[in-house]
């Protein structure tokens, strides 16, 4: 797969990242005259013998041998493939990778990419526009939201209407099947297609490059559910996701931790609050892969839902999956709300 990216825009990636900046907000490091140190990610230790040079940009492992650069690291500590690491360390620098057809998704998947890019956008523009925005703009205002939280999170309208996204991005039986494989099409029992979110403020679910790859809906009148997923695709896989981890990463440098909640708005009121580090679950309990995605990013998961009933029992087995998963610099921490209370009415008391 090297061979695929050029030589030269490798190294003058790993010229302008920093490996301390990489390794550190994965494993504190401490001060050890001119390098850096902590106890070692990949084996069990209890003297740190584990270093990072900033100034030859490398990683080495007294104990165990582990070394490498940046791009070794990522590849060994968040078990990523090289070219996951090559974007991952772009991203990080504002770097765009240089792609061959064997290094880009399949024109399939990127179709989808791009249609629900597309998608997301034209919800932000009826939020901005439809006749019928008031409702919702009502309500994002009554929960207490800036006009630049909204942009930030790209929240939007589904307008009422059995056809408005089929209408319009529907125009050819091709645009059809990818808006189907998109999950933005629901089918009845006689073979009728409308659009999947009718009515609903929206809530585009981005992955952690930033892409758009699925959205939550949430209903204002009594209709169920309350809120609606996208249904698995080839690009959205909820049991893998976290919302708000995107925006979180971009608006920290360094996440020293991760605080996870139970709805799309309780990580929107935080962020409007000046707590930027909050993620949520999609619908979902807090499954493995959500935490080994979360270790990639912090040393530090806070667990924070609902003071009820559903919230404990969510909390429990959250514990449940961590527990086994836990080891080197990582810590579980939890936060147990007054009965009544979630993250959101806290923060705004």
């Amino acid at each position: 797969m090297a061979g695929q990216i050029p030589t030269q825009f490798i190294d003058d990636l790993l010229t302008r990242v920093d490996i301390v900046d990489v390794v550190d907000a994965r494993v504190p490091l401490k001060k050890a005259g001119k390098n850096l140190q902590a106890c070692c990610p990949f084996h069990n230790e209890k003297t740190p013998s584990f270093t990072v040079s900033p100034d030859k940009q490398f990683y080495h492992c007294f104990g165990c041998g582990a070394h490498g650069t940046a791009i070794g690291f990522l590849m060994e500590y968040d078990q990523m493939s090289f070219p996951e690491s090559i974007h991952e360390l772009a991203d990080l620098v504002g770097m765009t990778v240089p792609t061959t057809q064997s290094l880009s998704p399949s024109p399939a998947t990127q179709n989808l990419y791009d249609v629900l890019d597309k998608v997301s956008q034209y919800y932000v523009h009826q939020l901005q526009t439809h006749p019928q925005r008031t409702i919702f703009e009502d309500y994002l205002k009554q929960r207490g939201l800036s006009s630049k939280t909204i942009e930030l999170f790209n929240i939007g309208m589904a307008p009422d209407g059995w056809d408005n996204v089929l209408k319009t991005f529907g125009t050819t039986d091709l645009a059809r099947q990818q808006l189907n494989e998109a999950g933005l099409l629901s089918s009845n029992d006689k073979g009728r297609t409308y659009d999947r979110f009718r009515n609903r403020v929206m809530f585009p679910i981005r992955d952690r490059r930033g892409r758009v790859i699925g959205f939550g809906g949430r209903v204002l009148d009594d209709s169920t559910p309350k809120y609606l997923n996208s249904p698995e695709t080839p690009v959205f896989h909820k049991g893998h996701e976290l919302y708000g981890l995107f925006q979180a990463r971009k608006a920290n440098r360094k996440l020293d931790r991760i605080i996870i909640v139970e709805g799309y708005m309780d990580v929107i009121v935080l962020t409007e609050h000046g707590i930027t580090n909050a993620v949520a679950t999609l619908g979902t309990a807090t499954t493995p892969d959500h935490l080994r995605l979360i270790q990639r990013s912090t040393p530090e998961v806070v667990f924070c839902f609902d003071g009820d009933r559903a919230g404990r029992d969510a909390a429990w087995r959250a514990a449940e999956n961590a527990l086994p998963l836990l080891g080197g610099n990582h810590q579980l921490k939890f936060m147990f709300l007054p009965d009544g209370e979630d993250p959101d009415s806290v923060v705004r008391q």
